[in-house]
């Protein structure tokens, strides 16, 4: 009896929907006679395909009904919270798309996707090209990013007012859809007080593969970011080993130079004007020492010890660095280094990635046609100096670096590869380069030899990026399968495997003392792990696309990320918060660097820019700003524009140079 009563009620919600007046009219009739039961009552197959279609008949109105509305009061809510409200707006939408699409309803899924994608194709253009495949069921499990959305919560941080708010206009309106869309996928991060500030909205909604509670408690592992003892910068700062500014500005001078021999044979008839060189120097190194005090971070860091063994360094090497060390300059907001900029001509859009060594001495670039190529800057000095390059098309210098089209080549071709080149990476002495390739693999050459010395073969998929530590012999690389892995140079399977990230890894850092490494993902994510157990100790969630560069600071304790919108952030690794955000660049950060000393960050972008970005005042925000929000407490020092060169890599030599690589971009 209750099974027909249920058909009766449902048949007759159907009726009416549709506006058939006479059946429904019909339909009460019969009801309400005692006559006996219709036979179609008794067949359960059809009461439950009765009752089937009209609940998804309501599902639909439900989702598409409750959404426009939930739209519609947020966007005129007052503008005090207005911004806070409109955070919600775009995990319900995507939702409720997939909650269409897993019930079924594949072509009103569609229509709904298409009428409210635009609200959100500023802000998430790329998550949106990617659920716009999703075009069955079968997708929602098979596509990683919308399975990674459906079993994880989105965290949006909200003050209490709105909260109350958002809840008042739910129960009021018995929205039941849009309340069990938001129940079960939303976690509320609820604060007392004001709504947080507009420009602090890249860090409140984030799309992450553990709920908020598990990211904290991975952030509440110790980490020991301190460098390592007994460090040669340690040694020389106790042997008192710094020399005076005017022997660290020939020190500038001499790194500077192609032709070492021929600097040492003129300085001897340079005496004369040492004395007028000596007050220039005086006079200028005022400045650099009033910034000295702050800028010298490393020497107040603390000390670990390695977890991995560390190779042994050759004496002469040790010499030779312990000389740049002391020849270093001090940089600051008042001191900004020297740049040399190198570039690309005629690469016909084929160069992926390119490298430069620590002395700048060698260039090296990756290329789609999956060959390595580098140039050795002394020789490329000479031959242009004695115009040997005449196969060219375009004219050189010891800075500008030719593709050739002539018989005579200007640099060393490694061949080994079988698909583009995406990552290079020399050493830290130059006598070797890592490259990692679309063919899945890595390879180890040696660039006195001009040979491949090893293939690493690990990964399943293309490798999107590989670094060597900054001892050398042990590298990292970043992979399209979701996963980073440690190797060592004498062994061809990695050591440690880590994966949690639930997109590909796109970039890979070493921290400074060498026992943990952090990966940027397409996820959004950036993790550190540890070296040695191979697992993960943070998680800094804030950017709103894909990372593309990452960089650690001298003293280990902060670390910069940039992303593909422009964004860059700086994180302190033991809290594992976001301490400023630097905005100023248009498009993809590709490339970032600390200053040797740690006072000045440099990154190089699409945007075709190297901006230098002040480290000692941003990391130090003032109080009173940290509660306004105030965007411009960014300390950007200087843009260095080109012409049209897209900036690929950077690299502070030893010495505090910078060095900056990219192609001429005819396109842009």
């Amino acid at each position: 009896m209750d099974n027909m009563q249920a058909v009766n009620s449902f048949v007759a919600a159907y009726l009416k929907k549709k506006g058939f007046k006479e059946a429904e009219q019909l339909l009460e009739d019969l009801q309400s006679k005692d006559s006996a039961p219709i036979d179609f009552h008794n067949d359960p197959e059809l009461a439950k395909f009765i009752h089937h279609f009209s609940q998804s008949e309501d599902d639909v109105v439900r989702y598409q009904d409750g959404y426009s509305k939930l739209r519609s009061w947020t966007y005129s809510s007052l503008d005090l919270y207005k911004h806070e409200l409109l955070r919600v707006l775009y995990p319900v939408f995507i939702h409720s798309f997939m909650d269409l699409v897993a019930k079924g309803h594949l072509q009103e899924a569609r229509t709904f996707f298409n009428a409210f994608r635009e609200d959100h194709e500023l802000m998430h253009s790329r998550d949106l090209q990617k659920l716009e495949g999703v075009l069955t069921q079968s997708h929602l499990e098979e596509m990683e990013f919308a399975r990674s959305l459906r079993q994880n919560k989105v965290n949006i941080k909200i003050c209490q007012y709105s909260y109350d708010l958002l809840l008042q206009y739910l129960h009021k309106t018995q929205s039941t859809a849009m309340l069990g869309v938001i129940n079960e996928h939303i976690n509320f991060q609820v604060s007392p007080g004001q709504p947080t500030s507009i420009s602090d909205d890249a860090e409140v909604v984030t799309l992450i593969g553990s709920c908020q509670d598990a990211a904290n408690q991975i952030n509440q592992k110790e980490i020991h970011w301190g460098l390592l003892e007994d460090s040669l910068e340690e040694r020389l700062e106790k042997a008192g080993g710094l020399l005076s500014d005017s022997e660290k500005t020939e020190g500038e001078n001499k790194e500077g130079d192609v032709d070492e021999t021929k600097k040492r044979s003129v300085e001897g008839g340079k005496q004369g004007a040492s004395t007028k060189k000596l007050k220039k120097d005086k006079a200028a190194s005022a400045t650099a020492k009033s910034a000295r005090p702050e800028a010298n971070t490393t020497s107040t860091a603390p000390r670990v010890k390695p977890e991995l063994p560390l190779p042994v360094m050759p004496t002469e090497v040790e010499q030779s660095i312990l000389e740049d060390l002391r020849n270093r300059v001090q940089l600051s907001s008042v001191a900004l280094p020297s740049v040399s900029f190198y570039t690309f001509l005629n690469t016909h859009n084929g160069l992926n990635c390119s490298s430069i060594s620590h002395d700048g001495s060698l260039v090296a670039g990756g290329f789609s046609d999956s060959s390595l190529k580098i140039w050795d800057m002394a020789k490329l000095g000479q031959q242009a100096g004695s115009s040997i390059l005449q196969g060219e098309n375009d004219s050189t210098s010891s800075k500008h670096v030719v593709g050739p089209n002539g018989v005579k080549r200007s640099y060393t071709l490694l061949q080994g590869h079988s698909g583009p080149v995406y990552s290079a990476n020399f050493s830290p002495l130059g006598d070797f380069i890592l490259s990692s390739s679309a063919d899945t693999t890595i390879r180890l050459w040696s660039t006195e030899l001009n040979a491949n010395l090893v293939c690493y073969k690990g990964h399943n998929y293309p490798v999107w990026d590989v670094q060597f530590s900054p001892v050398g012999h042990y590298f990292a690389s970043a992979s399209h399968d979701r996963t980073a892995r440690i190797w060592s140079m004498d062994k061809i399977q990695p050591m440690r495997i880590m994966a949690g990230h639930l997109s590909d890894v796109d970039c890979v850092q070493w921290h400074a003392n060498c026992n943990y490494i952090a990966t940027g993902s397409s996820d959004k994510t950036v993790r550190l792990w540890d070296v040695q157990s191979g697992e993960c100790v943070r998680i800094f969630i804030g950017h709103r696309s894909m990372i593309l560069s990452l960089a650690m600071s001298p003293d280990g304790r902060y670390m910069a990320s940039g992303d593909e919108d422009g964004t860059i952030m700086m994180w302190d690794l033991s809290s594992g918060r976001c301490v400023t955000p630097l905005m100023g660049h248009s498009s993809c950060v590709w490339t970032l660097a600390f200053s040797c000393e740690g006072s000045l960050l440099a990154s190089g972008s699409a945007d075709c820019t190297v901006k230098l970005w002040d480290v000692t005042t941003s990391t130090k925000v003032p109080k009173n700003e940290e509660k306004s929000g105030n965007p411009n407490r960014l300390r950007s020092l200087k843009t260095l524009p080109t012409k049209l060169t897209p900036v690929y890599s950077l690299r502070f030599s030893r010495r505090n140079l910078l060095f900056a690589a990219g192609a001429l971009s005819k396109n842009q």
